[in-house]
């Protein structure tokens, strides 16, 4: 703990202090395995989050929805599906942030899932040790979303919370897929590999992504070759045993496949 408590104070001061608008980076509050253990209660307001970006994605304290961060502004994805803008003084206990400035733009034609679609996007985003920040823009044939209920205290563990996730299917339907590639070594700390959120053009309807089927878009892609983050500093966090990290856990959570309804 001796050691940690030096990082974290600098972290805090980081935070307080240090200018936002790195170019190319990627910006994290907590950790992955943090949230999978059920630590659901984070000092981040959005005002703070949204001084290291513009974009990007998250949840709120007492899991109280899926969050998108789209052009400055942050919404909450309720457990009914829709979208509301949150204020700054709203807090986190994860979020990934970045200010996107795409520069590879990729046109989608008749993407039937998103294992479809994850293949394009491998072969477009390079190597899999970078980051990436990926921006979806267009006319979805399905979506396939989810949200889950606002915890209560004591907290169960993710993998309990999203048994009782519901899920949306919207159908015929414009929007935004927001969200990052992340390369396989940062396992517990975010999600190897694609994790998406998705808001209606019309920012009423959204979720965390299971599936969705693109008729016609495009995919705006922005490499990221810095990773900053920010660490908790609280009773929960500090006292988390986060020694050993659970693969399947994170599958659970992040990659559970929804039937089209």
């Amino acid at each position: 703990m001796r050691g940690l408590r030096p990082l974290l104070c600098a972290a805090a001061l980081a935070l307080a202090w240090s200018p936002a608008r790195a170019a190319d980076t990627l910006v994290q509050f907590s950790t992955l395995d943090a949230l999978i253990h059920g630590v659901y209660d984070g000092p981040f307001t959005f005002s703070q989050i949204g001084r290291y970006g513009d974009f990007g994605l998250g949840t709120f304290n007492g899991l109280d929805g899926e969050m998108v961060g789209l052009d400055g502004v942050f919404y909450r994805i309720g457990v009914d599906g829709t979208a509301h803008v949150v204020d700054g003084a709203t807090r986190s206990p994860f979020a990934v942030v970045t200010f996107f400035h795409p520069a590879k733009t990729v046109p989608l034609h008749g993407i039937g899932s998103l294992a479809a679609l994850e293949e394009v996007l491998d072969r477009e985003t390079g190597s899999p040790n970078l980051f990436y920040a990926i921006r979806i823009r267009g006319a979805f044939a399905k979506v396939a979303a989810r949200s889950v209920v606002r915890q209560q205290p004591p907290y169960q563990p993710l993998t309990m919370v999203v048994k009782g996730q519901a899920v949306f299917a919207l159908d015929s339907i414009h929007g935004t897929l927001v969200g990052f590639r992340c390369p396989p070594y940062v396992r517990g700390i975010n999600v190897p590999g694609y994790h998406l959120h998705f808001l209606s053009d019309d920012h009423r309807h959204g979720g965390h992504i299971l599936d969705c089927a693109i008729a016609d878009g495009v995919a705006e892609i922005e490499t990221l070759d810095t990773f900053r983050m920010f660490l908790p500093r609280d009773a929960a966090f500090l006292d988390a045993d986060l020694s050993a990290h659970d693969e399947e856990a994170v599958r659970k959570v992040e990659k559970m496949a929804a039937p089209w309804k």
